[in-house]
This record gives C-alpha cells, sequence and structure tokens, in this order.
C-alpha cells in the first residue's frame, strides 16, 4: 500500500515538473498530471535499465532526467488532446 501511495505522490512531483517546464497552458486536472508523472518515471526506469544506468555507485541523474524527459513528452503530447477532446 505505501509503495502505491510513493508512486502516486512522485508522479504529482513529476508531472508537476513537467507543467513547469513546459510553461504553456495545460489544461489536464491534477490527477492526470499524477498518473502521466507515474508513467514517464515508469518509462524512465525501463530506458534507464535498458540502456544499462539505472543502478550506479552514487545518484542516479541519468535515471532521473529520463524520467522527467518522458514526463514533460507526455505531458506535452496528451495536454492539447485533452483539451481538444473537452472542448467538444
Amino acid at each position: 500500500m505505501f509503495q502505491i501511495i510513493w508512486i502516486l505522490l512522485i508522479g504529482l512531483v513529476l508531472g508537476l515538473l513537467a507543467k513547469l517546464i513546459l510553461r504553456g497552458p495545460q489544461s489536464i486536472p491534477w490527477w492526470l498530471t499524477m498518473l502521466l508523472g507515474a508513467a514517464g518515471a515508469l518509462i524512465g526506469n525501463l530506458v534507464s535499465g535498458w540502456i544499462g544506468v539505472r543502478h550506479t555507485g552514487g545518484i542516479d541523474w541519468i535515471r532521473h532526467l529520463l524520467q522527467i524527459g518522458f514526463a514533460v513528452l507526455l505531458v506535452a503530447l496528451v495536454s492539447p488532446a485533452w483539451g481538444k477532446s473537452r472542448s467538444r
């Protein structure tokens, strides 16, 4: 149970960071921001494991940058589609 709460909390933080980085009008609700951030974290973890940088001796900077990058990508892709679907 604690792991699910942790995933959602990290997802919210990454989603909010993605929205700050994009700096445009994103009309997605907070729960979708949280889910997209969690999905970005998951994809970033998978890619970092695939390229061999998931676990290093110190802070896993590349893994964290990949997580933020995928969260930004997901928010950038979903936000316009969400706005179009809600305006109809």
